[in-house]
């Protein structure tokens, strides 16, 4: 602007307000990162998350720990046990094991994505990777039935043995569908929950005929 260079400002003049910046208070807290913990605080700090998912599908009730702080550690933990518990059964006695591995595999990570997009197709409101983690912790059941299952075989393979694993398998399997949908029900449409607990029987079904169906060698 051309003229306010001849305009000059008298140094009498006061000036109103305050021109500092001002400083909160600080805490120690604003400068942790994680980033800085050591190892082993950040390994049991994740250890911890896990149990408690551990004991929300233990004792399901309605709660958003599992969607909210989701993690994919614990599934694959559970799937691997799960699957090394399974394999090496008579179905496979002509080889090491190998493909039934990899069954119970394609079978969880597989059946928990379709299960996954149905609920999303369905007008499901949480994400895809909180649905795969509650799917995935609520298998603790059933791999506790195999724990069972192949404790009980050692006994023998008996009528009185098939009866005690049909029983622990079948509670188990309930255990696994309630929790389930404990945290993923009211996550879909009223008039759409039949919609998505029907895959999810039928996911946690087949998993739990194949415990009920393993025999070693």
């Amino acid at each position: 602007f051309p003229g306010l260079a001849d305009v000059s400002i008298s140094q009498d003049i006061p000036v109103e307000g305050e021109i500092t910046v001002p400083v909160g208070s600080h805490s120690p807290d604003e400068d942790y990162s994680t980033l800085d913990e050591p190892v082993r605080d950040t390994i049991m700090r994740d250890l911890k998350a896990v149990g408690k998912k551990f004991v929300h599908v233990m004792y399901p009730r309605k709660s958003s720990t599992l969607l909210r702080d989701w993690d994919l550690w614990g599934p694959l933990v559970l799937c691997v046990s799960l699957a090394l518990m399974l394999q090496g059964g008579s179905a496979d006695s002509k080889d090491d094991g190998g493909p039934q591995f990899a069954e119970v595999f394609v079978i969880i990570w597989f059946g928990a994505v379709v299960i996954t997009l149905n609920s999303k197709l369905l007008g499901g409101t949480i994400s895809f990777f909180q649905s795969l983690c509650v799917l995935g912790y609520c298998v603790l059941p059933l791999t506790v039935a195999m724990l069972v299952c192949r404790l009980v075989l050692l006994a023998g393979a008996g009528t009185i043995s098939f009866i005690i694993r049909l029983i622990v398998v079948m509670a188990m399997f309930g255990w696994s569908t309630l929790a389930s949908t404990a945290f993923l029900a009211d996550s879909q449409p009223p008039n759409r929950k039949a919609l998505v607990v029907y895959p999810i029987f039928l996911f946690y079904f087949v998993i739990s005929w194949m415990i009920l169906t393993f025999t070693p060698q």
